[in-house]
């Protein structure tokens, strides 16, 4: 092998160690598919919203909602908790509104009330959760921000009022359009979702 081919070879290697560090660098959560409403389903988000459990346990489950009688009891909670592997502590969700508006449609509601029972798992019991809204980058920055801010506190007051999640469980962030799914097209359904993220409290 001449020396120029050994250079080149060289450099090859280089390149692929560099793109192996930069992906590693990227946010995890970029790849993340957004859940369209057929998708969303109860296991499919206590896979992606689960986070490994903190060294100690104890008192977790103060202030929160109780397992429903018959679940499993708190031995089946535990052993839930502890067999599920920790899954990225986010997922993203297309959550369908009405152009430039906050009220939730029919088939929303609909795929609110999977996320409900997800929360409500013994899986998921004892953490907390920020739900983010987005909004594509039509319109302007400040609009986009409150609107994406009034499309979480929609989807919280829809949890807490209708399934009685504890309020202090979720909190309401609105992310604007700084955070695209889709960079290439502007005005891409991906990039007005929903995303709920595992904070544990």
């Amino acid at each position: 092998m001449s020396k120029l081919q050994l250079r080149f070879k060289g450099v090859g290697v280089a390149l692929s160690v560099l793109l192996l560090a930069l992906s590693a660098l990227l946010p995890a959560h970029a790849a993340d598919p957004a859940l369209k409403n057929k998708d969303v389903t109860e296991a499919a988000l206590i896979d992606m919203l689960a986070i490994e459990p903190p060294p100690s346990a104890s008192g977790a489950m103060r202030g929160f909602k109780p397992a429903a009688p018959g679940a499993g009891g708190a031995g089946g909670a535990a052993a839930a908790v502890s067999s599920r592997p920790a899954g990225p502590g986010r997922a993203n969700l297309l959550i369908v509104f009405d152009t430039g508006r906050a009220t939730l449609t029919s088939e929303s509601q609909a795929a609110l009330d999977t996320v409900a029972k997800a929360l409500q798992s013994d899986a998921l019991a004892g953490l907390t959760f920020r739900v983010e809204g987005h909004a594509d980058a039509r319109g302007e920055a400040e609009a986009n921000r409150k609107l994406s801010q009034a499309r979480a506190e929609s989807v919280v007051s829809y949890l807490v009022s209708k399934h009685g999640i504890l309020p202090e469980r979720l909190a309401a962030s609105g992310k604007g359009a700084g955070e695209p799914m889709n960079k290439t097209r502007t005005d891409a359904p991906e990039n007005r979702r929903v995303t709920i993220v595992t904070t544990r409290g």
